[in-house]
């Protein structure tokens, strides 16, 4: 049976942390705190199911903490649940607003059993607000901060950019460093607190770069004809003749001039002018010519020892095998599923390779007593 160890390595080794078990960037916020060496506790209602259709060993925002299963609607289970709490340094949640109140679990209750404690709070729209109260998913708060406008060619519907920016990014990211913070004035103070992060305030929290270009007036249009967002014929992806895609991002006039040397279009009155957007749909329309001429990796070899920014886009299954990508450890593999690793990397307190996902059922006992060795 796997055993809570209180002894993981990383930076965060014998932070302890309560996670109620949810869905989407709740679970990344603990799997953040766990790769960092926390030792978390995953706590699930007796036959939870899982909202996509996959193996559970699958789910790899689950790994590297062991679960206990708490029904709490037992009075044992909630006893179980208290201790757990009381000795916590953190508790994450990622129920709608008002789910841990009703369960008798909510920050006041605990917060007077464990002075201490950081309550951490991850929602979509907020612990208040009009919205509060109504389900969404990461599109829907992307969609509120201007984001979703800005993907997508011109007269298209917008695309969807995976799951990333409001659940993992503006979500489980954006818990974790909060929670964090609060960590270090409890422990400078032994005052706990809230922490509440909703999905909608860290997208908009991203999205702070591009409210600035758009007050500015550097970014005045619709997403797909600015200077970020495809438009620029000098940031932007392109098909090859193999079907295959790269990335051309010279947007510095340095980095510009080598992709136009390295082109053989240096001397090319068509591109003279970088930042003159009116010439912009016909330096386009040569470019987007211009490499179908050849394979995305006959251009990737062309252009891998210049500094023109030109870099093959790469498949999932891809990725991990890259070059570049394995030379660093990037992704590691757990029970037949690509993960990436651990990180950022600490030159002192190194984290450890990512844990099974399906890590065994443990009791309070085994994790109190792993917490206070």
């Amino acid at each position: 049976m796997t055993k809570t160890t209180g002894a993981r390595p990383g930076p965060l080794q014998g932070m302890k942390v309560v996670e109620m078990a949810g869905i989407g960037p709740g679970p990344f916020t603990a799997m953040l705190l766990a790769d960092l060496g926390a030792d978390v506790i995953r706590v699930e209602r007796p036959s939870a199911g899982a909202p996509i259709p996959m193996g559970p060993q699958f789910d790899n925002n689950n790994r590297g903490r062991p679960r206990i299963a708490l029904n709490l609607k037992n009075d044992a289970d909630r006893a179980s649940l208290w201790r757990l709490i009381e000795a916590a340094d953190m508790l994450v949640e990622g129920f709608r607003p008002g789910v841990m109140e009703r369960l008798g679990f909510g920050p006041d209750d605990c917060l007077a059993r464990n002075a201490k404690l950081i309550f951490g709070r991850m929602t979509g729209w907020g612990q208040e607000g009009p919205l509060a109260h109504l389900a969404g998913h990461d599109l829907n708060y992307l969609g509120l901060t201007g984001a979703v406008d800005a993907f997508g060619p011109p007269g298209e519907p917008a695309w969807p950019p995976l799951n990333l920016v409001a659940d993992f990014g503006g979500g489980g990211m954006y818990l974790a460093f909060g929670i964090m913070a609060a960590h270090r004035h409890a422990v400078a103070t032994g005052v706990g607190q809230v922490v509440d992060a909703a999905m909608v305030d860290g997208a908009s929290l991203l999205m702070n770069m591009a409210y600035g270009m758009r007050s500015a007036g550097v970014s005045t249009k619709r997403g797909g004809e600015n200077i970020l967002d495809g438009g620029a014929p000098f940031y932007a992806v392109y098909a090859c003749k193999d079907g295959k895609q790269i990335t051309l991002c010279c947007l510095e006039v340095q980095f510009y001039a080598a992709f136009l040397e390295r082109a053989g279009l240096t001397d090319d009155p068509a591109f003279a002018r970088q930042f003159d957007q009116s010439t912009w749909p016909d330096m386009k329309a040569r470019l987007t010519d211009y490499f179908l001429a050849k394979t995305r990796d006959e251009w990737a070899t062309q252009f891998g020892d210049v500094d023109a920014c030109l870099f093959p886009v790469l498949s999932i299954d891809e990725a991990p095998k890259y070059a570049h990508n394995a030379a660093r450890g990037t992704y590691e593999t757990v029970d037949g599923s690509h993960h990436a690793a651990p990180g950022p990397r600490f030159s002192e307190t190194p984290a450890h390779s990512p844990d099974h996902v399906e890590k065994d059922v443990v009791d309070v006992g085994q994790v109190l007593s792993a917490w206070s060795a």
